[in-house]
């Protein structure tokens, strides 16, 4: 074969194994640029035209949606469930030993830009006061804690499928005169949105139970390796409409901002120490830890998180993007047993892009404010932010509520939130790509270092005819 034609099957193959990725990364640019296009061209769109423009993005994410809750109770039961105790705890400390140290990075490295910079210093910023600012700024800082403990230890795991626990306060407008918000009324109550926090915890415990009954567990699970399977399946077939669906989100949201101009003169400098934080922790803190691990770059392996990375920035959901994260590591080669436990935990309680964020919006505020702060004041924010970012998941209205937290700690009153409200919805997206891309690369790492005890489970439980397939394949990672 000639050299000429060798070239054009190489571009060809590479065209066909990469049409979806490039796809969804254009969809990403055609949906920004129509969304300008539209803005600037044309008057005020009433929010049932900008409904109407974001219709079939809002179907891709419900079908996204829907495969949460059956993928990540299946998938990590059956991880765990296939693996002894003993693996399972080494997988499990490694990720969460991963997760920690990324989150307290990501942490530190936030307070280290805000304070250097100093955006707060001079802005000149309008304040966004809307019914879910005021709603979200009445909570206390233990009523929130208590509520992730709770929602972990859920009553009912059918209805944490559907709602999630939260403690409601409220003023006795009958005493006189008005008291503090410590002294208020309260109540338990259920708030729309998955229990994640709560099925993580139950499908954890249960896929510990299945593995210690060993052969009597072994229907069971079947069962959830079976569902395990299916929900990828139909991951499968979700992701082609991926493009179209990431387009039409992100043309709507851009059509819905108010004056981009205005906002980013307003929260410029804000802006940038936030984005300038996320690329400096996505592309050189964790690509340090993932060095240093596997002695490998990560920027490959970000290269084939392409179109996971383009769908999470549309979406701005890490949860919603589980299943296609999952499906990417599989064709990369990582070991099933790894993905299926590390990914739906770290979309859990892995929140890095978040933790920065939240340290760095709480800072932000306090400059504004000409407030002054001590070492003593910077460490409990650190504290703080690594407690809210984990705890995220667990709590409805989960960025204001846990910003509240990060903000009580330094002094400052919830209803500064309304500050940076106008880039949040911005912001949010590219926190939740660095979110998902930490969660893939752990995920990795996390394979690497289980390699031989996983080679050696696998031994152990072979079969005498499998023991030379096991001994010259192996769990490898794809190049």
């Amino acid at each position: 074969m000639t050299r000429p034609k060798q070239d054009a099957n190489k571009f060809k193959s590479f065209l066909q194994e990469n049409v979806l990725t490039m796809a969804t990364v254009i969809g990403v640019f055609v949906g920004g640029l129509i969304g300008f296009i539209i803005k600037n061209s044309t008057g005020e769109w009433t929010k049932r035209e900008i409904m109407y423009i974001s219709f079939p993005g809002e179907i891709f994410l419900r079908m996204l949606k829907c495969l949460i809750v059956p993928l990540l109770v299946s998938s990590i039961t059956s991880a765990i469930g296939g693996l002894d105790l003993s693996m399972s705890s080494k997988i499990a400390t490694r990720a969460i030993t991963y997760y920690f140290v990324t989150t307290i990075s990501a942490v530190i490295l936030g307070i280290c830009l805000v304070t250097t910079i100093r955006p707060g210093q001079g802005a000149k910023i309008v304040e966004t006061r809307t019914e879910t600012i005021d709603k979200a700024s009445k909570v206390l800082t233990p009523d929130t804690l208590m509520d992730l403990v709770r929602n972990m230890f859920t009553d009912n795991i059918i209805q944490s499928t559907m709602f999630q626990h939260r403690t409601e306060i409220f003023e006795n407008t009958s005493i006189s005169p008005a008291q503090p918000m410590e002294n208020w009324e309260f109540k338990s109550a259920q708030r729309e949105g998955s229990n994640v926090l709560g099925l993580v915890m139950f499908s954890v415990i249960l896929g510990t139970t299945i593995g210690r009954m060993r052969e009597k567990g072994q229907l069971l699970q079947d069962f959830f390796t079976t569902l395990s399977e299916a929900m990828m399946t139909i991951t499968s077939w979700v992701i082609w409409i991926s493009p179209l669906g990431v387009a039409f989100l992100i043309a709507a949201k851009i059509i819905e901002m108010d004056s981009i101009a205005a906002t980013i003169q307003s929260l410029g400098w804000y802006f940038i120490t936030v984005m300038i934080g996320l690329f400096l922790h996505g592309f050189g803190t964790i690509a340090v830890i993932f060095f240093l691990g596997t002695r490998r770059l990560p920027y490959r392996y970000i290269a084939k998180l392409s179109q996971v990375l383009a769908t999470a920035f549309g979406t701005g959901s890490s949860s919603a993007t589980m299943p296609l994260t999952i499906k990417c590591l599989d064709n990369m080669g990582i070991d099933p047993r790894v993905t299926r436990f590390v990914i739906p935990v770290g979309a859990t309680i892995n929140m890095d892009g978040t933790a920065l964020y939240e340290a760095v919006a709480a800072l932000f505020i306090a400059q504004y404010r000409e407030m002054s702060y001590s070492f003593g004041t910077i460490v409990a924010v650190s504290i703080t932010a690594t407690a809210a970012s984990i705890g995220a998941a667990g709590i409805p209205q989960a960025g204001l509520v846990t910003m509240v937290m990060v903000l009580d700690t330094v002094g400052l009153e919830p209803k500064d939130v309304s500050l940076i409200i106008a880039v949040d919805w911005l912001l949010d997206r590219f926190r939740t790509t660095i979110n998902v891309m930490c969660d893939a690369l752990g995920t990795i790492l996390v394979n690497h270092l289980s390699k031989n005890d996983l080679a050696s489970v696998d031994r152990l439980n072979a079969e005498p005819h499998e023991l030379l397939e096991l001994g010259t394949n192996g769990h490898e990672m794809k190049e």
